[in-house]
């Protein structure tokens, strides 16, 4: 477990920053359903002018740098990831299927045999 203490916003000036962007990208969204009338172009255009001044906000604030950092590097470490080839994607895909079809035929033998020994042999009750 890791003993990192956990980031507070400190700052009353970075308190506000975070609310504004967070009111910005809200009214975004809001946007988008008071526009149902608008063609589908127009009310995206809410939700992307939402984000982008929610963002421009939260850019100019210590915690919004931060995450935007953390971005940054999350992006840099997935393109360092070895991604498996098409060939071992389909085989670890088919290696799942065929367990999932031997677990569920060795569940179904599990089941009536267990139902066997409950009702025929311990209850007595025959089909």
């Amino acid at each position: 477990m890791s003993n990192q203490a956990v980031e507070t916003v400190t700052s009353g000036a970075d308190r506000a920053k975070v609310v504004l962007a967070i009111a910005a990208v809200v009214a975004g969204v809001v946007g988008f359903y008071l526009l149902a009338q608008q063609p589908t172009i127009v009310r995206l255009g809410a939700v992307i002018a939402g984000l982008l001044v929610g963002g421009a906000i939260a850019w100019f604030s210590g915690p919004g740098q931060r995450f935007f950092a953390f971005a940054k590097d999350s992006w840099s470490e997935t393109r360092r990831v070895v991604w498996p080839t098409r060939k071992e994607t389909t085989q670890v895909t088919l290696t799942v299927f065929a367990f999932v079809v031997v677990m569920a035929i060795f569940l179904w033998l599990v089941d009536k045999g267990l139902e066997w020994v409950l009702y025929d042999l311990i209850l007595g009750w025959k089909d």
